[in-house]
């Protein structure tokens, strides 16, 4: 039996230590967001829309990116959280929606997706169009800790996806832990792989090995036909890049016509 007064405990303990988290404390600079369409090449829709954070006039990521530091990293993760299901809701982007989160800035999973759950409700975005996102590439110090964060996400109804899979730290041990529901393959492996026998043979192996556990992948950086139609003939129906479209600041992104055919 839990002990009631133990629980309110843990939450004051909490609140202190997620003190940066605190609605009503606004961040010391402003940021926005552009949004680029991941699409389904089976039906030729949009799938879902990346949620990329912009300077207020558009500048690129770096510049908001560099002004996070321990001090203010709570802060800005749970104000990206909202204002990407803010602006979507704005924007009315009735598909999925990838937020990209900092995994280092969580204290409590059950606690932190507070604010994320109330924007969802007060924006009617149904959970399972809200995808989180994160690097594989990310230095997590606590490995059990990072499986522990997604599979909350997971049990509050999120999906939850691995960008830039194959170019990280994790690799398949990330895998052998936790099963998300999406991989991103890192564009390393996807640049020119039509021409490339070793990243057809590991990018063959992975959609595999995805395909046993349950996992869709989604291939990022598609910039051209030739890696467009090799990884869509080798399986991989869910594409990202360029090649469909660009990031469209403070919009919803489109997809160009003739990136299904050209």
């Amino acid at each position: 039996m839990t002990n009631i007064a133990t629980e309110g405990h843990e939450e004051e303990e909490g609140a202190k230590a997620c003190g940066g988290c605190r609605s009503g404390e606004p961040m010391d600079f402003d940021f926005d967001y552009a949004f680029q369409p991941i699409v389904d090449m089976d039906d030729r829709s949009i799938y879902a829309h990346e949620a990329l954070v912009r300077g207020p006039n558009g500048e690129g990521a770096m510049s908001v990116l560099s002004q996070v530091n321990e001090a203010n990293r709570y802060r800005f993760d749970q104000a990206c959280r909202v204002k990407a299901i803010t602006t979507a809701a704005r924007l009315n982007i009735r598909e999925r929606i990838s937020i990209n989160f900092l995994p280092n800035a969580v204290y409590k999973p059950e606690v932190c997706i507070r604010s994320t759950l109330e924007a969802a409700r007060m924006h009617h975005v149904s959970l399972d169009r809200i995808i989180f996102e994160v690097t594989e590439g990310e230095r997590v110090q606590d490995g059990p800790w990072f499986t522990t964060i997604l599979r909350e996400y997971q049990r509050c109804g999120f999906l939850t996806a691995i960008d830039d899979f194959g170019a990280g730290y994790a690799g398949l041990t990330l895998l052998a832990d936790f099963t998300p529901n999406l991989i991103k393959l890192d564009m390393a492996l996807v640049r020119n792989i039509e021409q490339s026998h070793s990243r057809q043979a590991i990018v063959k192996g992975l959609l595999h090995t995805c395909q046993d556990m349950g996992v869709t992948v989604i291939a990022e950086g598609i910039e051209s036909t030739g890696e467009r139609d090799f990884l869509y003939e080798a399986g991989v129906r869910l594409m990202q890049g360029y090649l469909f479209g660009r990031p469209a600041f403070q919009a919803a992104g489109t997809v160009d016509p003739a990136a299904w055919s050209k």
